[in-house]
């Protein structure tokens, strides 16, 4: 999958790593951006085109694939983070809404824009995963079962599109600083050189994208006797 020439259409792209990502689409040359969130007009980025899309809308999806039938590059950013303990009340209720959109969202903007990547060629897939969808940490939980459930489904699309040659890369990453980690304390990357990463990876063919130590060192302790999700 190049970038060159190549049709962008990426959700929640009015700020944090979906901004960086149209930014970096651009200057590696891509020939249109379609930067898509929630309001339209919260998009401010120049050289793109903002397109209406709330990933948990059927009609809004059907609208956004019958507006833009020229895509050869679907990145699925939007995405939700709220806090909860597994024992929380009202926690069940919270993963439902992780799963709306951070599962089924995906799911469905892949199903809809996987005949339009095989139309123009077979393209590629770019999912916007986590850490934590290996390791779940205390009030992580609905995150967590979400980036986890998005993580299989990712790797069942590989194996199903792989026959109309549309190539589905999965991006774990830690923490970056966006609006999700505002007032964390820790150590995070910048949207920009993730989204640049991710890209060159996704350009030399890459299955997965490890952006980040955290998720380096996560991914390999994942085979050893003590991996990072058993505490």
């Amino acid at each position: 999958m190049q970038l060159q020439n190549a049709v962008v259409f990426i959700t929640g792209a009015n700020r944090g790593l979906g901004r960086a990502f149209a930014q970096a689409a651009l200057a590696a040359g891509a020939a249109k951006v379609y930067a898509a969130a929630r309001d339209a007009a919260s998009v401010d980025l120049p050289g793109v085109v903002p397109v209406t899309l709330d990933v948990t809308d059927a009609a809004q999806i059907a609208a956004a694939t019958a507006q833009c039938g020229d895509v050869t590059l679907l990145i699925n950013n939007a995405g939700i983070s709220q806090s909860a303990g597994s024992l929380a009340t009202g926690a069940i209720d919270v993963a439902r809404r992780h799963l709306e959109t951070n599962v089924f969202g995906l799911w469905s903007l892949t199903q809809a824009f996987a005949p339009v990547l095989k139309a123009n060629g077979g393209g590629a897939v770019l999912n916007v995963l986590s850490v934590l969808s290996w390791v779940t940490l205390p009030g992580s939980a609905p995150y967590s079962v979400s980036k986890a459930a998005a993580w299989a489904l990712s790797n069942g699309l590989r194996a199903e599109l792989r026959s109309q040659g549309t190539q589905v890369t999965s991006l774990h990453v830690g923490y970056m600083d966006t609006d999700m980690t505002r007032g964390l304390d820790a150590p995070k990357s910048a949207p920009a050189d993730v989204a640049r990463l991710a890209l060159a990876q996704l350009e030399a063919g890459a299955f997965e994208v490890l952006a980040d130590d955290i998720s380096r060192q996560v991914k390999q302790s994942l085979s050893g006797a003590t991996p990072a999700y058993a505490g």
